[in-house]
């Protein structure tokens, strides 16, 4: 039987020299580079079955590594080696074709995971080359040429991304949405989903799990919230039998449920502080040690999380720690509102009245054109979930077999909601806040704090330029904490900083 080959890319010799032994202890035949001109060389003379390079070389980057197996090599799974905490740079390799990535110092045990699933992918794309995905950047249907000599001057397969069925909706924001989900799928590094409540982040982690290889294993979702503190770390790593008061019998924790498959820990910016240090462990060690055990269970998890909150602001406000916000936070993936996806509306809203239908047992009425304008128009501060809501509500309240606007009943002047809603600033935070009485005893010139005689248009700017300074000064010109006090957000407090020419 031939033994399957490995190319291993680095430069550093002890790397090379540890990679090739872990490798071959796998049964794999290994050849090394350490350099791009001699990896190309490499690529050249042999088939290989997977290619491990190191971001930084001698004479270019592993980046141009992947683009020339992504272009002349496709059947080759690549993997990218990156420095510790390089978030950046596991994503761009994640974009230029790598289907995971390994940090240094490597370890060895997720070396190995990430070594069989280079082979079973490759194995995978044997059997079926049209499944070979195409890089973030290129289209959503592109053309792949084999490095199988057999298969010179046929025609060339055709990638498309597989459309994730829980997702609906043809808007651009959603097909971005969907290839970005078929790439970080197949790569086993943690996701942090973040977006509005009720955009769907549940279901985009269900989507990123189904498409991955731990697809067979169980997809575990928690949230976070709603576990009381005092129970968290059962809840998470089980507990053995009279460790504490009501522990009956042995019990085991959401880790190893999920154990061969995903943990999504959704809301996860409500762990508390004790909390997060030992999940941070666990991720970390991929072991959890049950409540009264003595030793520790290891355990095979991918991690994916969520909140509607803005983590980064909780990190410089020391609510989240900073080393779990970077192990969770690998890969980035945003879910985009219902209001930047609008044309999706006709087909959200006829797959809920259907399924509204089907659970009732009834012919749902169809939507009204007048019905379809005023959703077009409403901000959705809720998303999805509003949407469902509100379908459903109308479809009760309707009479006959179409939802007319009135029936509805959408709520006058909602506001569009933001991501997270800044905590109320005591009055002292804004120099113009008065009680009712003071305002009517005071000049508007003196509430403002502006010239007289100034246009209302350059009053209210003068009062927002002195207004904002202020903040600033207060805040020690950190931008995130001016925005949480001024109750606007921080993309907000940029544009305003821009206008009023605010350096």
């Amino acid at each position: 039987m031939q033994l399957q080959t490995a190319l291993v890319i680095d430069d550093e010799r002890d790397i090379r020299e540890l990679l090739v032994v872990t490798l071959t202890r796998m049964g794999l035949r290994v050849e090394t580079a350490s350099t791009v001109i001699s990896a190309k060389q490499q690529l050249a003379s042999q088939d290989f079955d997977f290619c491990l390079t190191d971001m930084r070389l001698p004479d270019g980057s592993g980046m141009e590594i992947l683009a020339h197996i992504s272009e002349h090599y496709p059947l080759t799974p690549a993997a990218m080696i990156t420095a510790f905490g390089n978030v950046e740079a596991a994503v761009e390799a994640l974009k230029a074709g790598a289907f995971d990535f390994v940090a240094k110092p490597v370890d060895l045990g997720v070396l190995r995971d990430l070594v069989r699933h280079a082979l079973k992918l490759r194995a995978e794309r044997n059997a079926s080359p049209e499944s070979i995905p195409q890089a973030f950047a290129e289209p959503a249907t592109t053309t792949a040429t084999a490095s199988n000599p057999a298969t010179a001057g046929q025609s060339p397969k055709v990638a498309t991304a597989q459309p994730c069925p829980r997702l609906r909706g043809q808007s651009p924001a959603m097909e971005q949405l969907r290839q970005t989900i078929a790439k970080v799928a197949r790569s086993q590094a943690p996701v942090y989903i973040w977006g509005e409540s009720g955009t769907g982040k549940e279901l985009t982690a269900r989507s990123i799990h189904e498409e991955s290889p731990r697809a067979s294993g169980p997809f575990i979702p928690v949230n976070c919230g709603a576990i009381p503190a005092e129970l968290m770390e059962s809840e998470f790593f089980g507990h053995k039998k009279g460790s504490f008061t009501g522990a009956h019998a042995d019990k085991d924790g959401l880790f190893q449920a999920a154990h061969g498959g995903t943990l999504f820990l959704d809301e996860v910016a409500e762990l508390p502080l004790p909390m997060q240090v030992k999940l941070l462990r666990a991720i970390q060690e991929k072991t959890v040690r049950p409540v009264g055990a003595a030793t520790e269970i290891k355990v095979d998890v991918r991690i994916l999380s969520a909140t509607h909150k803005d983590l980064a602001r909780l990190v410089e406000e020391g609510k989240f720690r900073h080393d779990l916000y970077y192990r969770i936070n690998v890969i980035e993936l945003r879910v985009p509102p219902l209001r930047e996806r609008r044309s999706d509306l006709p087909l959200l809203a006829e797959g809920i009245l259907k399924r509204l239908g089907e659970a009732h047992g009834i012919t749902p009425p169809a939507l009204d054109a007048s019905a379809m304008a005023a959703l077009d128009q409403y901000p959705f501060p809720g998303n999805i979930r509003e949407l469902e809501n509100l379908l459903e509500r109308a479809m009760t309240m309707s009479d006959g077999d179409r939802i007319l606007a009135d029936d509805l009943h959408l709520p006058n002047n909602a506001p569009t909601a933001p991501l997270e809603t800044p905590a109320p600033q005591p009055a002292t935070a804004l120099p113009y806040t008065s009680t009712p009485a003071q305002a009517a005893a005071t000049p508007l010139s003196e509430v403002i704090d502006c010239e007289n005689g100034l246009a209302l248009p350059d009053a209210i700017e003068q009062m927002e330029r002195t207004t904002i300074e202020q903040a600033l000064i207060a805040n020690r010109y950190n931008k995130t904490k001016t925005a949480a006090q001024l109750g606007i957000t921080f993309r907000a407090l940029r544009y305003k900083l821009k206008k009023l020419g605010i350096e």
